[in-house]
């Protein structure tokens, strides 16, 4: 018996298996739309949408970056970043310049305006941990939860002979 079906000889399934409340997909979309919804005015007060806040936070992290490293950051193609970095130029946030020996690569950097409003978003976690009714321990323990959950779906798992 193979460790598959040993498991699943443990582990049943069962007619509640299927209900959309227990599935983990469905939890994991309502709240993913929810907490970024919940984030919008917030960042409106700043001039950014969600996925700005993001490139902008890698930026703050460590500018100048590549558009490479900033898509690899986020775990997004290029193809989608370049738009976002585009909106954040217009801004007058970020500059693109191309690298310095690599004339193919741009580098993405932050502008004075960019790099200040960046204490302007010092009270951005406080406020999303406040609105949600959240404590820094729950923030913890459900980052600490989607960081495992992320690395599941991107490790390779073979096939076992009865998949």
């Amino acid at each position: 018996m193979t460790e598959l079906t040993t498991r699943q000889a443990e582990n049943p399934a069962s007619e509640e298996d299927l209900l959309l409340e227990k599935q983990l997909c469905f939890a994991l979309t309502v709240a993913a739309r929810n907490v970024v919804a919940a984030y919008k005015p917030v960042l409106d007060r700043l001039g950014l949408t969600h996925p700005q806040y993001l490139v902008m936070l890698a930026l703050w992290e460590r500018s100048p970056r590549s558009v490479r490293e900033i898509s690899n950051e986020l775990d997004l193609e290029p193809a989608t970043i370049s738009p976002l970095l585009r909106r954040l130029e217009v801004a007058g946030f970020i500059s693109r310049r191309r690298a310095v020996g690599n004339e193919r690569s741009l580098a993405v950097g932050l502008t004075a305006a960019g790099a200040a409003l960046r204490n302007e978003a010092l009270s951005v976690p406080g406020t999303m941990m406040q609105k949600l009714g959240l404590e820094r321990e729950d923030v913890v323990q459900l980052h600490t939860a989607m960081t495992r959950l992320i690395a599941a779906t991107k490790t390779e798992h073979p096939l076992t002979e009865n998949e």
